[in-house]
């Protein structure tokens, strides 16, 4: 693993978001903090420390869409009326992140969420109800409406439904 990198809301809103908007796309500085947070939140059942302690995350293992590959990504979900919610905002970039491509191609992916681990199916949620849940996350959490402002995509909303029987 590489050197871990200070796991704050600074690091997260601003070196890391301000990377993945970058024409570039992601770095050495966001794969840094992911292994970093994917560490701690393994060693540590879930749970996270610092300003991160707050936060809802998990841990979302999808298959590559090219490549085949398991790729494992930290998100902060959202939960609204009893749905697990992903929101492909990538800080507002002009497209969307990497992990979306891969769960559009492969929609069976393995969730983390504290210390238990499962699979489910990944369920982009489109039209009205996409619009009504987008504008819930943003009465909630004011950065999503202002990643929907920096693009002209529609940021997908992502629904996670645990596979019965797992």
């Amino acid at each position: 693993m590489s050197e871990r990198i200070e796991l704050t809301m600074t690091n997260l809103l601003e070196g890391l978001a301000g990377e993945i908007r970058s024409p570039d796309g992601p770095g050495a500085f966001t794969k840094r903090y992911n292994e970093t947070l994917i560490a701690e939140f393994r060693a540590n059942g879930g749970a996270l420390a610092g300003e991160l302690a707050e936060s809802q995350f998990l841990l979302l293992t999808t298959t590559g869409a090219k490549s085949g590959k398991q790729r494992t990504t930290p998100l902060a979900y959202v939960p609204i009326d009893d749905r697990m919610l992903l929101i492909a905002s990538k800080g507002g970039a002009p497209t969307n992140p990497a992990w979306f491509s891969n769960l559009v191609a492969h929609p069976e992916v393995t969730v983390e969420l504290g210390a238990e681990t499962y699979l489910a199916r990944a369920i982009v949620i489109e039209g009205v109800e996409r619009d009504r849940l987008y504008a819930e996350v943003a009465s909630r959490i004011p950065t999503f409406a202002d990643y929907q402002r920096r693009t002209d995509r529609v940021i997908p909303i992502v629904e996670l439904r645990r596979i019965e029987g797992d």
